[in-house]
């Protein structure tokens, strides 16, 4: 009897282990189960969150066009309505792989991310731009260009100064822009500059603006 006991003995454990995954994998949140609902990528800008007036956004639209145009670089500007219970870099980086920004070979996709309800704000930038838009750099433009806006509710002109600080730095020689962005990590070395969160092809900062 007791040669029989053991496959019956790792059948059940088996049943058990498998029982137990089930109950961590419903308890797990929706988005983690693929429900994670993101706004459709209509264009340049998606404006969920209705911060942009239709002059604003027709005039960020015509910038990020002509980047494209000149560049092959995309950057794409979002406002949420909702985070959906979930970390920013979370959405972002499912945001980032189900709209696909960039050209796939150089990946070359950059996110604007702001969740104004949430008082949050993310920059995610491809591993092809990477070296011209580096964490530092990027936690500068946040921190310089778009949040003191921001934090007096001026969203407008914070995403306007934001987007063409980004714009400016993309544009330059590749050779110009490294430099430009290891000057700003140098400015203020070991200093803190933010969250950064690196995932599945993006290096992200982002910032609170309470």
């Amino acid at each position: 009897m007791r040669r029989r006991d053991g496959p019956v003995a790792a059948l059940m454990g088996l049943v058990t282990v498998l029982a137990a995954l089930a109950l961590v994998l419903f308890a797990l949140p929706a988005s983690a189960q693929g429900d994670l609902k993101f706004p459709a990528l209509t264009g340049r800008i998606v404006d969920e969150a209705r911060l942009l007036s239709p002059e604003a956004e027709q005039a960020l639209d015509a910038k990020l066009a002509a980047l494209e145009q000149r560049t092959s670089d995309q950057l794409v500007v979002v406002t949420l309505n909702s985070l959906q219970d979930r970390e920013i870099e979370d959405y972002g980086y499912q945001l980032g792989r189900a709209w696909g920004i960039g050209q796939k070979e150089d990946d070359n996709g950059v996110l604007l991310i702001i969740a104004p309800n949430e008082r949050k704000v993310r920059i995610e930038v491809g591993y092809g731009l990477e070296p011209i838009l580096t964490d530092a750099f990027s936690s500068q433009v946040i921190q310089n260009e778009i949040l003191p806006s921001f934090r007096e509710a001026y969203f407008e002109r914070g995403i306007t100064q934001g987007v063409d600080a980004l714009i400016t730095q993309m544009e330059l020689d590749p050779a110009e822009a490294q430099a430009r962005a290891a000057a700003v990590a140098k400015e203020k070395p070991g200093a803190p500059i933010g969250p950064i969160v690196v995932v599945a092809g993006f290096v992200a900062a982002e910032a609170s603006f309470t």
